[in-house]
Parts: C-alpha cells; structure tokens; sequence
C-alpha cells in the first residue's frame, strides 16, 4: 500500500506552486484589504488550464479526477492563498459536475467550454436564509410557463456572485405539500446571472474579502427550460453528486491552510529571539507545533482515500464528511498555533498568520457544519438513532 503521490500528481502539485509563486503574500493582503476579486490569479489558473482539470476532455477538460484536483486546491491554499484564492476558483472545479453526469450535450457544449476556459465564472445558489442545511424546505419558487420558468425567492450565502455571469440554481417547481417524498419536487438550472433582474447584495464578514458572499434575491426572474438540467423535480439527486466532492476539496484546502500557517510559525520560531535563544527550542513552541504536523499529515490521508474511494466508484460519503471534519479541525488548529508562536506579531497583518486564522473558520462552518459531519457519522456509520 503506497500512500505517496504518483509521479504525475506531484508534478501537478509542483507546478501549481509554481504558478502561485507568482502571487505571493504582498497580493493576497492587498486583495484582502481592497476587498477585490483576484481576476489576475483566476486568469492565469484558467490561461494554465487547470479550472479543467476534473472536466471532461471532450469538452477542454483535462480528464482527471477529483484526487488530482484534490492536489491542485491543497496547493493552491498552501502557498499562503488560503481560501482566498481556492474560493476564487473552487466553484469551477466540482461545481458543474451535475451538468457532466446528468446534462444534455448541448448543455455541455454550451456551459463547459467557456468555464474551462474562464471566460465564464459561476456561483452555487443553493443555501437560503431560514432554511441552512434542511435543503429539502427550499422555498425558492420556480414555476413552469410554457417555455420558460418563473422564479421568485431569496438565496443566502452566495460567493462571487459579484462577479459571476452564470449561476446553478436549485428551486422548488413542484409545492412541498404536493410531493411523496421531500427530496421530490426541487429543480436543477444553470442559466445567465441577469443583473437587470437579479439583486445580489453584499455580506460584509470577517475574512476571505476578497471573496465575495451575498444575499441574492429573484423577482418574476424568467429562466428558459432548456437551462434546466435533468428532469423536472428530480434536482435534489443531481446536487448529491457534488456534494462528496466538495467535501474532499474543502478538506484538502484546509489541509493546505494548515501547512501554510505550520510554515510560517517554524520559520518565525527559527528566527526569533528571545532571552538569547532561539523560541523554536523550547519545548512549549516545539510541541504544539509538532502536534500540528502530526494532525495534518493524518488528516491528509483521510482526504486522499476519499478521494480515492470517489474516484474509483465506491461509496465515500463517510470518508469525505470525516476528511471534512478532521482537515478543518487541524487546519484551524494550525492557524491558531501559528499567531500564538507569533505572539504580539501574530495579530499583525504583515505577518499573515491572522488572515490565515480567519479563513480557517470557514471549512469549520462550510459547506456544512461539524456538528453536522458528526450527527451523519453517528447515524451512519455507527448505526445510532437520528438526532435531527
């Protein structure tokens, strides 16, 4: 059993940090602090060919899978651009695949192509305000017109949806009290983000500025039917298919967080001073430090045979919710861990490690809570009655 990279995935992952090298720490705090869309690194991932890389080859794609693309967002986040440059692309990595498994040709040659090749960018508009993760109760309405669908509702939580042209919508076509089964009845588009008809309205937060969240609202917004992918009512299967994905690609990303932070910490605990030595050798710095390795490398292992489980047929979900949960416990961890060996500096913005800290929250939150992972886990796994 070999747990190392094969050859070709660690020349993806080298020349992914090649490609980062170029955006260093000086552009990430500037995008932070302008709080603007890093169009520059999206554009050279795009012009390198890499927003393919799990997509098909028919369509510009590379072919690979999502163990591959795993090592692409790990990197990415490593080499200091967190969540803010994996946010920026990660949409485009695992989120049409509902359109590859269950669209027509003809929506695949009409959305794929210009995805790949970043001339499009799409957000994910699932999540609504009083619903969170009950995403059987969306309340999003889309209603049949002859050929086109009526829309009206509220999406919460929408990244780039600032700068977006396209959307994948999930709404109800069919009343939740006319359905046998919740999960019946929520329909699957992707279709134009129409700024004429859509309001998208900024979330201000803590961190990942450069990266934008929204509330989005949809008034009488009209969306033809042949944006619809798959059939009428059957939405909430087609989603599912991203959804084990976007787990291990969250987990790989907090991964990355993580080594980005440990990196940072050792260095400073190498180089600083204090009562004429070094802090990197006393133990309390050491330990912690050590800890926060030691975590990381399990919580890669689990990332990596998710991925190898989803990427060889086999049932994952449990893997890629534990994957999910332990890289972001170990990549908030790290953080924290980095900005204490910091000590006072750790708090400055010119060290980095705070921008870190704050964008490790968000594979903690999302695309679903611990609290969540665990419940799925004791149900699932364990065999426990269901909580919620």
């Amino acid at each position: 059993m070999d747990f190392s990279l094969t050859p070709e995935q660690a020349d993806i992952r080298e020349q992914i940090l090649r490609l980062c090298a170029g955006f260093g720490d000086a552009y990430w705090l500037r995008k932070e602090r302008e709080a603007s869309f890093p169009e520059e690194f999206h554009a050279a991932v795009a012009e390198g060919g890499w927003l393919g890389i799990a997509m098909p080859e028919a369509y510009g794609g590379a072919g690979l899978g999502i163990t591959e693309a795993a090592v692409m967002m790990q990197a990415v986040a490593e080499s200091g651009a967190c969540m803010s440059g994996a946010s920026a692309i990660h949409m485009n990595i695992f989120g049409l695949n509902p359109v590859v498994v269950f669209g027509t040709e003809a929506q695949k040659r009409r959305a794929l192509p210009p995805l790949i090749a970043g001339r499009d960018k799409p957000c994910f508009a699932v999540t609504e305000p009083d619903v969170g993760l009950n995403t059987t109760e969306l309340k999003t309405r889309a209603e049949r017109q002859g050929d086109r669908y009526v829309v009206n509702g509220q999406k919460m939580w929408i990244s780039t949806a600032q700068v977006a042209n396209k959307m994948l919508l999930l709404a109800r076509t069919t009343p939740l009290d006319q359905v046998k089964r919740k999960t019946d009845g929520l329909s699957l588009f992707y279709t134009d983000l129409d700024r004429s008809k859509v309001e998208v309205r900024l979330i201000e937060k803590m961190g990942r500025h450069a990266v934008d969240s929204n509330m989005v609202f949809f008034d009488g917004v009209e969306i033809p039917a042949e944006d619809r992918i798959g059939e009428e009512g059957k939405g909430f299967r087609y989603i599912l298919h991203g959804m084990n994905p976007e787990r291990i690609l969250i987990a790989a990303e907090a991964v990355g967080i993580g080594r980005a932070a440990l990196t940072k910490a050792t260095d400073y605990a190498r180089e600083r001073r204090v009562f004429g030595r070094a802090i990197g050798q006393n133990q309390g710095i050491q330990h912690p430090l050590a800890r926060c390795w030691a975590h990381l490398q399990a919580a890669d292992l689990m990332v990596m045979k998710a991925a190898s489980l989803y990427d060889t047929g086999r049932e994952c979900g449990a893997e890629a919710n534990a994957a999910k949960y332990l890289a972001a416990e170990a990549g908030f961890t790290a953080a924290e861990t980095a900005v204490m060996t910091h000590g006072g500096m750790g708090y400055a913005q010119e060290y980095h490690v705070e921008r870190y800290l704050r964008e490790s929250l968000i594979p903690r939150i999302a695309p679903v809570s611990r609290e969540l992972i665990l419940s799925f886990i004791a149900e699932r796994v364990l065999g426990l009655p269901k909580s919620y």
